[in-house]
């Protein structure tokens, strides 16, 4: 891909809203979220279908959330299924089984208790008929050759043939994005660990379907074995498999493997259906943002597998900037809204940066850490703290716990019994709590719902959710939630 240069034949006026380059979980998601916005998308994939592979297979707590809101929540939790037990093999050790998550059940605050597994590939399937029931489409075999973005819009040319022209285009095309590259940003970053490892979906016989079975040595590393849940397949992964970088057909290669590691016959594989391998790195973007061009996902930051934080933190970047996206195209925001999904996400992606090579290479319980469901956005600009601090036990910034709902006076929230129901949408949400008076002449986007005071939206109040689920703001002033409202549509 050529840089920053004109393109030529470019036409004038923009064809499309935003162009999203790359069909992964990152791009999928965002195109769903501004598709329910009204928001014309263009979604480009150079491959010719969805990547295989179960790659990313665990979804966290709070990206249930997310997938709750975008309306296909049912279907993740019907596709997949919860973490299995894990039988852990050592040599000259008897047999270890542990739980590698903490087990919890729902909560009032927290519908979704644990890590839900379901491969990425299917993930990706979801989202996808998710975005064609709202209207979108990918073009597959497509790919971005040329870049260039003047003072309105952003001109991309393409391998079919022609060009795009879009008021903004995001780059979801991976940790090896060209569009990235074409951008001249930066990675900075360190190799958490230098030999390849390579993970596969395969076909086994012989092998208990019930538990994940791991093998652990010290010298070599693990290799494990992972019943995917609503398939057939197992996911194996397998760290320092340097040695097997002869050009070995894989399946050859996975037969060595489970000769040299496990205490399984080579027969026992029967099908290989997706094998990569990679070098586990950790890296952060230099930017997320240049112009009209924003890094989301991979693109903006690589992390290590283990504790399943990578595809979940990239749709959350998506989540964060979906809305800001939606706003400014419609002339409700300025475009300098825009730098706070820098300001917000890049801070939060360097902390599970940390979190995720922490956790790299140790078969500790993932618990509360992983879930996602406590990071906030306490010192963003989008954060407003009140001179007078209401006596909440939530913070401005926190995430927007789910709590039941009691109805109030004759706004009640007709069939909704839960926060989450006022929640789900693309909208601002005010709840009214108590006896507090909501302000009058708010935006269409915005809507107010008057409650009956629980726990944790107690005592009365106002309460101001962000339409990604962060707690805008807590106040007992009505004209605090207007200047809030109108602050968005003026310059910073």
């Amino acid at each position: 891909m050529t840089s920053l240069n004109d393109v030529k034949g470019a036409v004038e006026a923009p064809n499309t809203e935003v162009l999203v380059v790359g069909a992964g979980p990152t791009g999928l998601t965002l195109a769903c979220d501004l598709r329910r916005r009204g928001i014309d998308v263009r979604v480009v994939e150079r491959a010719d279908r969805l990547a295989p592979g179960s790659r990313g297979k665990g979804i966290q707590p709070r990206t249930m959330e997310v997938f709750d809101d975008l309306g296909f929540a049912p279907a993740v939790r019907a596709a997949g299924g919860p973490y299995l037990r894990m039988l852990v093999r050592r040599p000259g050790r008897p047999v270890a089984e542990y739980d590698m998550v903490e087990r919890a059940e729902p909560s009032a605050g927290s519908p979704y208790a644990e890590v839900w597994m379901l491969p990425q590939w299917r993930t990706q399937e979801l989202l996808y008929a998710r975005l064609r029931e709202l209207g979108g489409e990918v073009a597959f075999g497509t790919a971005v050759t040329e870049l260039a973005q003047d003072a309105t819009a952003v001109t991309a040319r393409l391998s079919t043939g022609g060009t795009v022209r879009a008021a903004y285009a995001v780059a979801c095309d991976g940790g090896r994005s060209t569009v990235r590259a074409a951008l001249g940003i930066g990675m900075t970053g360190t190799t958490v660990d230098p030999e390849p490892s390579v993970v596969a979906d395969v076909r086994l016989s012989g092998l208990d379907r019930g538990h994940w079975h791991v093998w652990q040595d010290d010298t070599r590393g693990a290799l494990a074995l992972c019943p995917m849940a609503g398939t057939d397949t197992f996911q194996l992964f397998a760290q320092h498999a340097a040695s097997e970088e002869d050009g070995s057909p894989p399946e050859e290669v996975l037969r060595r493997l489970l000769a040299t590691r496990t205490d399984l016959s080579p027969d026992q594989l029967k099908e290989v259906v997706h094998a990569s391998q990679f070098r586990v790195n950790a890296a952060l973007a230099d930017r997320f943002r240049a112009g009209r061009v924003l890094l989301a996902g991979d693109a903006a930051h690589i992390h290590s597998p283990a504790g399943g934080q990578g595809l979940n933190t990239s749709v959350q970047d998506a989540y964060n900037l979906g809305w800001k996206l939606g706003l400014v195209l419609r002339g409700r925001a300025v475009e300098a809204l825009l730098d706070t999904y820098e300001e917000e996400r890049a801070p939060l992606a360097a902390q599970v940066l940390g979190l995720s090579t922490q956790l790299h290479g140790r078969t500790a319980r993932r618990g509360r850490e992983t879930q996602q469901l406590d990071l906030a956005y306490p010192d963003s600009p989008l954060t407003r703290h009140p001179a007078a601090p209401h006596p909440s036990p939530l913070s401005p910034g926190d995430r927007a716990p789910d709590a039941p709902l009691a109805s109030r006076g004759d706004t009640a929230p007709g069939d909704a019994r839960r926060v989450f129901d006022l929640l789900r949408g693309p909208h601002f949400t005010l709840l009214a709590v108590g006896d507090t008076a909501p302000p009058t002449g708010l935006p269409a986007y915005l809507r107010t719902h008057a409650v009956a005071a629980t726990a944790p939206y107690a005592p009365d109040g106002l309460y101001l959710v962000r339409p990604d689920g962060y707690l805008a703001l807590i106040t007992e002033d009505p004209g605090e939630v207007t200047a809030y409202i109108a602050g968005l549509a003026s310059p910073r």
